[in-house]
């Protein structure tokens, strides 16, 4: 069983790499599962459209992850309520419309996969104890009796967070890995007790930019430059940055885990 797991999908550049690269990246790993992150996929890198969901849904992707940004378009909050293949973290404030985590068949409908959205709590917008909520959600996906694998994506700012959760979650999901700040860190592995583990699985966009948006703009922030504008999208070949995630059969936690980094200027 493989699971590829990508990052923040990064405006128009991220999307074109998604349009041009995934279906021969599933078939090259014979991909039985894919989720992505796709909070940043709008032009201007902020939040996701019901047309850019759609689209990574009939390019192969099989769950759509979010974060801090899911909100940002409106049509977001009506389309969630009606696509559960659209996630957003469990931990926003009760009633929040649509769903945190989900259950889902794999490419082949032989295996059920269960995924959980998650947010972290420090340094980002204000929501539940994400370790708390995570504590309910343990007791709903449970491996090899409700799902056959799972997969947790935890939207955090800092790696102690991350870490912490993975910890949490290790014997108990598959895999967990760290989505936002567009950075792939260097310790993918697979913890003592079979859990696959990325602090941060990186974004699929431009790297040759500030984690996602233009350079010079950024730089123009940074020194206060008065011609500086509101942040946008860098728009360069992007990098695909993510994790393939091979899972047991019979105890339903990782076998092993890769990164995978595809294109543009990282792969370099």
């Amino acid at each position: 069983m493989k699971i590829l797991i990508l990052g923040d999908v990064m405006g128009l550049s991220g999307r074109d790499a998604i349009r041009k690269n995934l279906s021969n990246i599933i078939k090259k790993n014979k991909i039985n599962f894919s989720v992505i992150n796709g909070e940043n996929a709008a032009d201007d890198g902020k939040g996701i459209t019901k047309e850019i969901a759609e689209e990574f849904f009939s390019l192969g992707i099989d769950v759509i992850t979010s974060g801090n940004h899911i909100w940002d378009k409106e049509e977001a909050t009506s389309y969630i309520e009606n696509e559960n293949r659209l996630l957003r973290p469990a931990n926003l404030a009760e009633g929040s419309p649509g769903n945190g985590y989900g259950i889902y068949f794999s490419k082949d409908k032989k295996y059920k996969i269960g995924v959980v959205n998650l947010m972290g709590n420090v340094f980002m917008r204000k929501t539940e104890d994400v370790f708390q909520v995570a504590k309910e959600i343990k007791k709903k996906i449970i491996l090899k009796n409700n799902v056959d694998f799972s997969v947790v994506d935890f939207h955090g700012e800092i790696t102690s967070e991350k870490m912490a959760i993975g910890h949490f979650f290790d014997g108990f999901s598959t895999c967990v890995v760290g989505t936002h700040t567009h950075v792939p860190t260097a310790d993918t592995r697979v913890l003592e007790n079979g859990t696959a583990y990325q602090t941060d699985i990186g974004m699929c966009g431009d790297y040759n930019s500030v984690i996602g948006m233009n350079k010079e703009n950024s730089l123009k922030k940074f020194l206060k430059d008065k011609d500086a504008l509101k942040h946008f999208p860098s728009e360069g070949e992007a990098s695909l940055s993510g994790v393939i995630v091979e899972g047991n059969k019979e105890t339903g936690l990782a076998n092993r885990v890769s990164r995978i980094i595809f294109g543009g200027t990282l792969e370099n």
